[in-house]
């Protein structure tokens, strides 16, 4: 039986731990309120709401590790920390939470409060903790796939630089945390730091398409976003860029390199054999 439990494996960084969990040979259980998800190899799907208190009970059974994430809602703060309560009473040694890069009580953005929340409620359950905290993703970038093929990255920046990481290494960081020791609170970056029309340039080599950055107003930014996302999620991506834009996001992390031994995947390579792929996919 495994002793290794994952929440959002249908999702971004659920999915690429489980991805790299079955690179290591290592079983895991995931569970999603889904009637079926096909998992990478050594994974058993359990159908549990993160809401149902017994259900959720039941899937602790045996574990020793958890990975927690849940989808980014109002309610996100106070669903993890039930999760982290049941947690504790079932008797779970060590939790894996994805965090985010700069999280802090008294942040402008909702997300960074409510993370920093989330952090201090595991901290104070007495659960060995690994607390990624990630950069923005650069999968994140593929939410503006339309202007991507319009030949845009619109965003409200200006020349600020970003450390943004590759999802791939956040997969491999959390499940060398649920096979391993604990973590500690660790940042998660790329190993460089750009701005977005360095990334546009990027984009446009790998996709042979010539793709501009635009530094937009808030507004429109987020006039952009209404109806892929729900509004809550779209005003806070408003905050975010606000982080972004203020120079907050611009340090690079080493800590990648020390989890794993090896620099952090580059932009030029996600370009490559991520976005690339994913545009000329979703054009067709």
């Amino acid at each position: 039986m495994t002793d290794i439990l994952l929440t959002g494996a249908s999702g971004s960084t659920g999915g690429a731990i489980a991805t790299a969990l079955s690179e290591t040979g290592a079983s895991y259980r995931a569970i999603s309120r889904r009637e079926h998800l096909e998992l990478p190899a050594g994974g058993i799907h359990v159908r549990a709401d993160l809401d149902d208190t017994a259900a959720l009970a039941s899937a602790f059974d045996g574990i020793r590790a958890a990975f927690l994430v849940t989808p980014s809602t109002e309610g996100a703060e106070s669903q993890q920390r039930r999760f982290i309560d049941a947690a504790s009473t079932a008797g779970v040694e060590h939790i894996v939470l994805l965090s985010q890069f700069a999280a802090a009580t008294d942040s402008p953005v909702r997300f960074l409060r409510y993370h920093a929340a989330v952090e201090e409620h595991l901290a104070s359950s007495g659960i060995a903790a690994s607390v990624l905290r990630p950069n923005l993703f650069m999968q994140g970038l593929l939410l503006f796939g339309d202007q991507l093929r319009s030949g845009v990255l619109a965003a409200p920046i200006g020349d600020a630089a970003v450390s943004a990481v590759d999802v791939r290494d956040i997969g491999a960081v959390g499940a060398a945390a649920l096979t391993g020791e604990p973590l500690g609170t660790i940042d998660l970056t790329g190993p460089t730091a750009l701005t977005h029309a360095a990334m546009a340039d990027a984009l446009s080599a790998a996709t042979r398409t010539r793709i501009r950055f635009e530094d937009v107003p808030p507004t429109e930014f987020a006039d952009a976003l209404r109806g892929a996302i729900p509004d809550w999620q779209v005003d806070g991506l408003v905050e975010d860029y606000a982080h972004y834009a203020a120079g907050e996001a611009a340090r690079v992390s080493t800590d990648i390199r020390t989890v794993l031994g090896r620099d952090p995947i580059d932009f030029d390579r996600f370009a490559a054999d991520v976005a690339a792929p994913a545009l000329a996919a979703s054009a067709r």
